[in-house]
This record gives structure tokens, sequence and C-alpha cells, in this order.
């Protein structure tokens, strides 16, 4: 099934309808960052909106999306591919709109644009103290996979706090 660039939700009021559409940095970026500090509330300087923001447009890839209702943002989703996985990445819905499918649709949407770029497998982490997510990551048909995930940080591409 192709996904439009623009997308409309069904299962909303008229006058709440509901639009998936590519992350403009100009209409999007304030309202963005006002979301991920609610829900998010990262303290790492590696993670802060505004620099996430920056790189992910600098990449220019075409995998950062908004959930919108009129000119407002209540939620996103960035992907990323590689050329053998593909990853979800700060699904974030803000509080007064969870439990409308927002969310659903939103991973949805990204899985859609992975699927279009060749993508064969989509991954997505969790973090620890978040397990909650786990039954709706699992309604859409994710599962939980035995890995030990590990990271590190590369200092000088981080900015001082």
């Amino acid at each position: 099934m192709a996904v439009p660039e623009l997308w409309t939700l069904g299962g909303i009021t008229r006058m709440d309808r509901i639009c998936i559409s590519p992350h403009s940095d100009i209409a999007h970026r304030a309202e963005v960052i006002a979301l991920w500090q609610t829900v998010f509330g990262y303290e790492a300087a590696h993670n802060q909106p505004e620099l996430v923001i920056d790189q992910k447009v600098a990449f220019g890839d075409g995998l950062f999306f908004v959930a919108t209702v009129g000119e407002a943002v209540i939620g996103t989703v960035m992907a990323g591919y590689d050329g053998h996985r593909g990853w979800i990445y700060s699904v974030a819905v803000s509080p007064a709109h969870r439990r409308r499918n927002v969310g659903s649709q939103l991973v949805r949407f990204a899985e859609g644009a992975l699927a279009r770029k060749g993508c064969m497998k989509v991954n997505l982490q969790i973090l620890e103290g978040n397990e909650s997510v786990i039954a709706f990551y699992a309604s859409l048909g994710f599962s939980v996979e035995k890995r030990i995930s590990m990271g590190k940080r590369i200092k000088e591409n981080i900015p001082a706090a």
C-alpha cells in the first residue's frame, strides 16, 4: 500500500482532522522542540531537541514527519535507513492527543516511507523505565528481540552543555 506524502487520518472529528506531513523547519521547529521537551525531557547534551533537529534536517533523508491539527504540531516520528535496516525514533504524541491512534499512524507512516526506500526490517529501542509502551509497539507488529543495545558517544561531535 503506497502512503501519500500528505495523509489525512480517519476516525477524528472534522474539526480535529489530523495530517501527517514531512517536517518543515520553518513551520514546525518551535513546536517540535516544545513537544519533545514535554514528552521526552531529555537532559543529555546529545539529545537536546535543537541539536537533533539540526542534524536530521542537515542529513536530508526525508524521514522526519509531524502530525498536525490545523497549524499545531501534535506528534512526531523520525526514521533512519542505512540500506539494510530501518530505525524508528522520536515517536512523540502530545498528552492531549494520546489514545486517538496518532502514534499508530505516525509509526505506520514512517514504516511506509522506509518500505519505499527498500527497507526489509524496522527496529526501534525503548528506554529502560518506559516498558509500558511495549504493548503499543506489539499492537503494531513489533516484537521484543533478544539483543543487548550498546552505544558510545562521540564527544567531539557533542556541543558543551
